[in-house]
């Protein structure tokens, strides 16, 4: 099996010199070392057009070719990237444990962690990776679906205060409909904003109003509605006051699934677009944001994961062993990207309902006491190794290459 050539450090650095950059908000704080670790340079930068500038200019003055930082992504890591520095990226909780290889008492400054981080690139160039940039295409599409996310959040959150308000001012509306961030029932809502407005609805006069709707959806009869408005128990408060709130809230709830809609043709544009969607939409029950997800979260440089066991530990579905003796075990591992880690397993979970051979890892992990999250990492775990065949290869997902799988409709006679 070939496997990405992961890109490695030089054995000593260019120009002979280090830098470390402790990024901020405001300003940047930046120390150059030499080979020996001796300080050759100190001095801070403005996150600004021109401090970035100013930065990047001392930076070539002192003959830096290499430079430490703690994140990834940002105005300045784009601007050293451009600018054609060699970036290798530290994490605040790497940086951290660091601190104590030079203080014991850990203490947190500016400047002192960006020696670390640039004294650390001097002596661990063997276990530090150049940052290798995804293309434009899937940044774009990595902020958009997490942007998603968040306006899913925000409907979530609307939506439950929407329920308990109606819970007390209008409980008929509360259960009428299977959702109630649907579109049918925010219209409902917009149009019988209290219980007096919805008074009067009779089976006739609902089924009236859903003929004026156009996405009924599944709605139930309207019969059923008018049973259900008038089984339910009567809601407390000034009719007008509460319905006046209902209106704003049922408004809120409505604008963030709009929002939802509108970005997710967004990304669906975005998708259609880019190279590697061929890969991703062809798994089973991935759609078009789970598909997006996926991809984005992975991204589209091979090298950064030269193999399988190296996705798996950045999505955090493979256990961290540890052994001492004849002792052995397994624990939950905390420090990864929750981004790609909740893409896939939320990708894993899903696709159970499509895969009789992920049924089967999942329903076996559950009959040995294992709870659903954990089941659905030990399945994410069993799917990493096919998306990063298909993936490293630029190949779509095809269940008849798929051998495990094959096995099993082979035993169940398909």
């Amino acid at each position: 099996m070939k496997y990405a050539l992961v890109p490695v450090l030089p054995d000593v650095p260019p120009g002979g010199v280090c830098a470390g950059i402790d990024w901020a908000s405001g300003s940047h704080a930046v120390c150059v070392v030499d080979v020996a670790g001796k300080v050759k340079d100190r001095f801070t930068a403005a996150h600004d057009g021109a401090g970035i500038a100013a930065l990047i200019a001392r930076l070539r003055q002192d003959r830096v070719g290499e430079v430490a930082i703690e994140r990834s992504d940002g105005p300045l890591v784009d601007a050293l990237l451009a600018a054609g520095f060699t970036v290798a990226v530290i994490t605040s909780r790497q940086v951290k444990n660091l601190r104590s290889r030079f203080v014991a008492s850990g203490a947190k400054d500016d400047g002192f962690d960006a020696y670390v981080l640039a004294d650390t690139l001097r002596t661990d160039r063997a276990r530090l990776r150049p940052l290798v940039p995804d293309s434009p295409a899937t940044l774009a599409l990595r902020q958009a679906v997490r942007f998603r996310k968040e306006l899913v959040r925000d409907r979530v959150r609307a939506c439950n205060r929407l329920r308990a308000h109606l819970q007390t001012a209008f409980p008929g509306a509360a259960g009428l409909f299977c959702a109630l961030d649907s579109q049918l029932s925010l219209a409902f809502l917009a149009a019988f904003p209290s219980r007096q407005a919805a008074s009067r609805l009779d089976e006739q006069a609902i089924a009236a109003w859903l003929g004026t709707v156009p996405f009924r959806g599944r709605a139930a009869p309207a019969g059923v509605l008018a049973a259900r408005l008038a089984a339910a128990v009567p809601g407390t408060g000034d009719d007008a006051a509460q319905a006046a709130v209902t209106v704003q809230m049922a408004g809120a709830a409505a604008d963030a699934a709009a929002r939802i809609r509108a970005l997710e043709a967004e990304i669906a544009a975005r998708l259609a677009a880019h190279p590697d969607q061929h890969i991703f939409t062809s798994l089973p029950r991935a759609g078009t944001v789970r598909a997006a997800r996926l991809l984005a979260e992975i991204g589209d440089c091979r090298s950064r994961y030269p193999d399988p066991q190296a996705l798996a530990g950045a999505a955090g579905v493979s256990p961290v062993t540890r052994r001492s003796g004849t002792w052995i075990s397994h624990h939950f591992r905390w420090d990864v990207s929750a981004h790609l880690r909740d893409a896939v397993c939320d990708f894993a979970a899903d696709s159970r309902h499509a895969s009789c051979w992920a049924a089967g890892i999942y329903d076996a992990a559950r009959a040995r006491g294992k709870d659903h999250p954990h089941a659905v990492r030990i399945l994410a775990c069993a799917w990493i190794p096919v998306i990063w065949r298909c993936w490293h290869d630029g190949t779509a997902y095809d269940p008849r290459k798929h051998y495990a799988l094959q096995h099993i409709l082979t035993r169940a006679g398909q």
